[in-house]
């Protein structure tokens, strides 16, 4: 997890991020799993978002991935569940009219934690020192 640069910005911003199946159903085996990873891994591709760790369970996800100061932690949560959704009912649309044929593909709330290359302890400790400085 190096730093990372764009032409006004030096980052390394890392975000894990849950995305949970509506009602906990386990659809994510087999075909539909295989599907969800290649999706999520085209969708940060086109957004330049690097996977860093990338885990699919039956009944949620756990991507752990880095992105650019602008795509808030939200947006970047928002597009993959807008995005997967979409495409997993199009390929799937047995699952749309047996499971979810009224709602979305996935909860309300999403698990965001953000991770960067040092602690939360040594980054406080950092800031307490520099009036030192």
């Amino acid at each position: 997890m190096d730093v990372k640069k764009t032409s006004h910005s030096v980052y390394n911003l890392n975000y894990h991020i849950v995305l949970v199946i509506k009602y906990r159903q386990n659809i994510l085996i087999g075909e539909v799993e295989e599907f969800v990873k290649e999706q999520i891994n085209s969708i940060c591709q086109r957004y330049n978002w690097e996977v860093l760790a990338l885990e699919v369970m039956p009944d949620h996800i756990h991507v752990f991935l880095s992105a650019e100061p602008k795509y808030a932690p939200l947006t970047i949560g928002t597009t993959l569940k807008s995005i997967l959704a979409v495409e997993v009912f199009r390929r799937f649309s047995d699952l749309k009219a047996r499971r979810f044929w009224v709602s979305g593909l996935f909860t309300d709330g999403t698990y965001y934690g953000s991770a960067g290359s040092v602690s939360t302890e040594i980054i406080k400790k950092y800031i307490e020192e520099q009036k030192d400085k």
